[in-house]
C-alpha cells in the first residue's frame, strides 16, 4: 500500500476523500489529512507519505506552492491536483513541478480512480525501489556511493545524477536518503558546500566570487545569503575571523 495525504481547506471535501473513499481497492491507504501546502508540507517532511492529493486554491501555502516546494527541496513524490476552476494556467504551472495528474471538482469515482490506477503503476515501475524501511548491503551501498559523489561533484551534484548512478528513481532515491541519513538530499548538499567553502575561505588566494563559483553557486548574492544562513556571518567577516 502506498501512503497517500490528502490536502485541503475544505473540511467536508477533506474528510470525504479520507474517510469514504474505498482507496485499499486501489493500492492506496490514507496516512494523514491538512488544511493547507504548508501543514501538508510538515507532514510530507517527515518522509512518511508516498503520494499527495493535493486541493489548488488554498490559504497560507496554495497547491502550485506546495508542489514547487517539494520539486525545489529535491522531495520527488507523486501529486494529483485537486480543482473546482478549469484553470489551465494553472495546470501548467503544476506540469513544470512533476505534478502526475490533474482532477476537476466535483470529483467522481471513475475520474479518481483511473488517475490513481495510473500512478500506481507507474510507481511500481519506479526502477529498483527499495521498499520502506529496507536494509541490507544493496541499500548500504548505495547510500555510501550517494554520499561519496556529493562529497566528490558537490558543485555539479544533483539527485537526478545522484539516482542515475545508483539505478534508482529521484523519488526513491530521495526518500531513501532521508530514511535512512535523516537529512534532506538537498539540505545535505548545501552542508557540504558550505563546509567547503569555509574551507577555500580560509585560503586568502581565492576571492570571495571565486569560492561561490567552485561550490556550485553561480550568484555571489545567493551564495553569501545561504553561507550568513549557515554560519551566521557572510563570508567576507568569516574569512576575516578565520585569518
Amino acid at each position: 500500500m502506498y501512503r497517500l495525504l490528502i490536502v485541503d481547506d475544505e473540511e467536508d471535501i477533506r474528510r470525504g476523500l479520507s474517510e469514504f473513499f474505498p482507496w485499499e481497492e486501489i493500492g492506496f491507504k490514507v496516512a494523514g489529512a491538512a488544511e493547507d501546502g504548508k501543514q501538508a508540507l510538515e507532514i510530507i517532511r517527515k518522509g512518511q507519505i508516498d503520494i499527495v492529493f493535493c486541493d489548488i486554491r488554498m490559504p497560507v501555502m496554495s497547491g502550485v506552492d506546495l508542489a514547487r516546494s517539494l520539486f525545489e527541496s529535491g522531495i520527488r513524490i507523486p501529486v494529483v491536483f485537486l480543482s473546482a476552476y478549469r484553470d489551465f494556467v494553472y495546470a501548467r504551472q503544476a506540469m513544470e513541478y512533476g505534478v502526475r495528474g490533474y482532477i476537476l471538482k466535483p470529483t467522481s469515482y471513475v475520474e479518481i480512480t483511473a488517475v490513481f490506477k495510473r500512478i500506481k503503476r507507474e510507481m511500481d515501475l519506479e526502477p529498483s525501489a527499495p521498499k520502506r524501511g529496507e536494509t541490507g548491503p544493496k541499500i548500504d551501498a548505495a547510500i555510501d556511493a550517494i554520499n561519496g559523489y556529493m562529497e566528490r561533484e558537490y558543485a555539479r551534484a544533483s539527485l537526478k545524477e545522484a539516482a542515475r548512478i545508483v539505478h534508482m528513481s529521484s523519488q526513491y532515491v530521495s526518500r531513501l536518503f532521508k530514511e535512512r541519513t535523516g537529512k534532506n538530499f538537498t539540505a545535505h548538499l548545501v552542508e557540504i558546500r558550505m563546509r567547503k567553502a569555509a574551507q577555500l575561505l580560509r585560503d586568502v588566494d581565492y576571492l570571495t566570487y571565486e569560492v561561490s563559483e567552485l561550490v556550485g553557486y553561480s550568484n555571489p548574492k545567493n551564495f553569501t545569503r545561504t553561507f550568513k544562513r549557515y554560519f551566521g556571518v557572510p563570508p567576507r567577516q568569516y574569512r576575516h575571523q578565520s585569518g
